[in-house]
């Protein structure tokens, strides 16, 4: 291949952790681009590091033949809101020194930002000192996120949020972002920048070999991180209202997070029946799952962020080509409702919920078919893998295959 370039990837996680990142890579690694990885030790969601990995101030390992420089992570960050800040900053530091040391034979950089917008620092940096091009792919939204986890919203936060955010982007020669809505939210701080939709797709591969067991004759199931913004306290009380007049329906909430103690002392606190708390079950086993779910929900708080985002979930569960049960606003509750994937309902409104829950015992077998016909045709025209990758190669790549 001629002109081959060297480029360095840079992200929060990296395998052995499930990430999207790792499924780019492998195509790339496939078409023999040459790269290396920049990432912390893993340690995503557990916030303790990996069984097998070494918490050291620099070491490198391998991913097949991907070779990944690795700096250290301050564990315990599930639990503590303070060690989750401390290491964004961590992060710029290590990462920093890293690049200082490795950075001249890289001359692009694909930043693969899935939590804080401060890891981008690094590609900056090696854009400045070695004149690297930088493409970002965007998957969380700065500065509202950090208002959305409860940070006050004071004058001087936001000046230096916003130039902060403004002055990364600025420095970014391609802008890519996993949400329509994104768009037009950074065009206020970079206006003059092309931002191009690059939507995520799904690392499910959907082939249910075993279809597993469930404990209701209908069964609901929201599968993912349990936090508090995934809304699952007002799931939970909309289906206490609903299961009192079906009490063969049952929810099925399968994963784990900083969130899960919690919603089950409220189940048994209030005597919730039919609620099944599963914990977290390998990738390779979800197409079971799913398999025997009749409907899989997707849901976040009220907030008015989570309304231009997608989560990743929602293209793993059209896979599926089951009916979903989006309790949205925003960007979500448009693509259930235009492509008649299911039913919707207001994150905060519990009688709504329970509502919507009692719909879905309604529907026909030719409304059940429509609803798989119209998820095929969603994956196909927005949520194609092989399109998707290809969209990313000729910006990312071009001067590669020119």
């Amino acid at each position: 291949m001629k002109g081959k370039k060297k480029a360095l990837v840079i992200g929060e996680a990296f395998y052995p952790e499930d990430f999207l990142i790792n499924d780019l890579v492998q195509e790339w690694e496939k078409e023999q681009y040459e790269f290396e990885v920049l990432t912390r030790a893993p340690s995503y969601p557990f916030g303790k590091v990996y069984k097998g990995y070494r918490n050291k101030i620099y070491q490198t390992t391998y991913f097949n033949t991907i070779k990944v420089h690795r700096f250290p992570v301050m564990q315990g960050y599930e639990k503590s809101t303070l060690i989750k800040i401390l290491n964004y900053f961590s992060f710029v530091f290590w990462s920093f020194w890293v690049i200082l040391f490795i950075g001249r034979r890289f001359d692009k950089v694909f930043i693969y930002q899935t939590g804080p917008l401060t890891l981008a620092t690094a590609g900056i940096i090696l854009k400045k000192l070695y004149k690297a091009e930088v493409t970002i792919w965007t998957q969380d939204l700065w500065p509202e996120t950090v208002y959305a986890y409860g940070f006050k919203k004071t004058r001087f936060l936001t000046y230096c949020l916003d130039h902060f955010v403004k002055w990364i982007y600025k420095n970014c020669d391609h802008i890519f972002v996993s949400c329509k809505g994104f768009v037009e939210r950074l065009h206020r701080y970079v206006p003059e920048k092309e931002i191009i939709f690059v939507p995520n797709w799904s690392l499910m591969k959907y082939s249910p070999n075993h279809k597993k067991s469930l404990p209701g004759k209908f069964n609901f199931t929201f599968a993912g991180n349990i936090g508090k913004v995934q809304n699952l306290e007002n799931i939970i009380y909309g289906f206490s209202k609903f299961v009192e007049e079906y009490p063969e329906a049952y929810l099925n909430i399968i994963g784990d997070g900083s969130y899960l103690a919690e919603l089950k002392e409220l189940v048994s606190k209030e005597k919730i029946q039919n609620i099944n708390f599963m914990g977290r079950k390998p990738l390779s086993e979800m197409s079971d799952y799913y398999e025997a779910s009749d409907v899989l929900i997707i849901s976040l708080k009220d907030t008015p962020i989570y309304e231009i985002m997608v989560p990743s979930k929602f293209q793993a569960y059209l896979t599926t080509h089951k009916p979903i049960y989006a309790v949205f606003k925003g960007e979500v509750k448009k693509m259930v409702e235009e492509y008649e994937l299911g039913m919707v309902a207001h994150p905060s409104d519990i009688n709504e919920i329970a509502s919507g829950l009692e719909a879905f015992l309604k529907l026909s077998h030719d409304q059940m078919k429509s609803i798989s016909e119209n998820s095929s045709r969603l994956l196909d025209s927005v949520f194609n893998r092989e399109k998707i990758i290809e969209k990313i190669n000729l910006i990312f790549w071009r001067s590669q295959n020119a």
